[in-house]
């Protein structure tokens, strides 16, 4: 049985760095494609970055781009995303998510089966 746990979540202040890891067990090595999401109350399920895991090929949405980094270690089956310069409308749940095959759009909460329960970042101004 597939699980997905995100840790490393937290309360930061605008500016500051957090790291997210996502433990994965059970098939994972049937994986082609995980990513990171996020959400806030009552608001769409938001994509963050996407990593091709075969070849490494990420993918960021905008709001993101040069501050976050999406990154795996294989030996470990963890999925990783490291945050910087974090800013107040980073403040979301962080969910983990991975689908065996390919599927577009990278970014879309409907490409990806598997989902984690969620970790919390929180950014104060």
């Amino acid at each position: 049985q597939v699980s997905l746990v995100e840790s490393g979540g937290g309360s930061v202040e605008a500016g500051g760095s957090l790291t997210l890891s996502c433990a994965a067990s059970g098939g994972t090595s049937s994986f082609s494609i995980m990513a990171w999401f996020r959400q806030n109350p009552g608001k769409e399920r938001e994509g963050v970055a996407n990593i091709y895991l075969a070849i490494g090929d990420s993918y960021y949405a905008d709001s993101v781009k040069g501050r976050f980094t999406i990154a795996q270690d294989n030996a470990k089956n963890t999925l990783y995303l490291q945050m910087t310069n974090l800013k107040p409308e980073d403040t979301a749940m962080y969910y983990c998510a991975a689908n065996p095959g390919l599927s577009y759009p990278r970014l879309s909460p409907h490409s990806y089966n598997f989902w984690g329960q969620g970790t919390q970042v929180t950014v104060s101004s």
